[in-house]
Formats: C-alpha cells, structure tokens, sequence
C-alpha cells in the first residue's frame, strides 16, 4: 500500500477555496457544482472540483471522507474520470434529516445512472475503494476501514489508458461545506481475478 501525495496530484476544476493537511485534503464546496449527464433530470453538470492522479494498469485505490452537511444533495467521494462523457463516482449524499443516499453513478457514452441505498443521516465518515482491472471496476465502501462491502461492478465502454482517479465534492444547490479527505493510498489490485 503507498500514500499518495497529495502535492503530486492534479486538479479538474479547482474548488476556490481547499486546504492541504498532514493527513489528506479538505475542499470547501461551492454552490451549482456537480457532476451529472443527460439522464432523466435534462441538464448537465461537469464543473465539481476533483482532486486526482494518473495511473495505468490495474490498482486499487483507497481513502476516507469525512462531512458534515445539512443541504440537499451535498455529497463528496472516490471518482473515477475519463472525460465529461464517460465516468464514475461514489459518495454519500444527503438527502433529509434522517435519511442520506449512499450511492454511485456511472456514465457511459454521455449518460448517467444512479444506484442507491438508504442510509443513517448521521453517517458523515465513509472509505471508499475503487479497482480497476482493464475496462472493468469494482467499487466498494466501508464504515471502519476494515471491512468493505461491494457497491458495484461496472465497465467503461471508451478506452482508457491511464485512468484519472481521485476524489470530488459538489453542492449541487446554493449551499456550501467542507469535505475531508484523508489516508489516500494506492496498491497493487486487491479485487482477485475471476476464474472461469
């Protein structure tokens, strides 16, 4: 397992205001940011902040959110993104006073999906891991770090090379608020090979 540097990382839309730390990254959101595409709702969005790095091969990427938001559809999470067509990304988002979204969309060929699960409002801490073997994914959450369960399997249709990976947040609405981001580490692919 290495540490990534968060130094050595790049930015695709630069949040106004972030701070590095000893243990990660916080971004503090701006209002009107998201990222979404086409499906059912109309419009899209392509403008949150990420916070990424450049990989090849297969890997496993790892890391912890932390937030605390009272807004609807704040969220901040693992990303994965090839261009504005064609990406993936998993968070918690809130939803209600007792109810948030733990969930993740896929983009393909400029559409996006939405797969969720209800969750505890007061959950603000979540691990998420995101493997890569070839074109296909593997996403998974965790409460503790510990022990994580699986999200999604998916496939990017668009070739990839290097993947850009790395970590977003977004205040869809006119709201605002601080995602922490902490214990960024990349490692060989932990999702085992499927044998026929």
């Amino acid at each position: 397992m290495e540490k990534i540097r968060i130094h050595e990382m790049g930015w695709l839309n630069p949040p106004a205001r972030h701070e590095e730390t000893e243990e990660g990254i916080l971004i503090v959101t701006e209002g009107g940011t998201d990222f979404w595409q086409r499906t059912y709702y109309g419009f899209r969005n392509d403008n949150a902040p990420v916070c990424y790095f450049e990989r090849e091969g297969d890997f496993t990427f790892s890391v912890r959110t932390e937030f605390d938001s009272r807004a609807l559809f704040d969220q901040c999470g693992i990303i994965l993104y090839r261009d504005s067509d064609n990406w993936c990304k998993a968070s918690i988002e809130y939803e209600a006073p007792r109810v948030s979204k733990l969930g993740s969309v896929v983009t393909n060929l400029g559409y996006s999906d939405w797969a969720t699960t209800d969750l505890d409002a007061s959950r603000g801490v979540m691990w998420y891991r995101l493997s890569r073997r070839g074109q296909d994914f593997l996403i998974e959450n965790s409460p503790d770090g510990e022990t994580f369960a699986q999200m999604r399997i998916f496939h990017i249709h668009e070739p990839l090379a290097a993947a850009r990976v790395g970590i977003y947040a977004c205040s869809p609405l006119e709201s605002s608020f601080t995602a922490r981001f902490s214990h960024l580490s990349i490692s060989e692919c932990l999702w085992k090979k499927h044998e026929l």
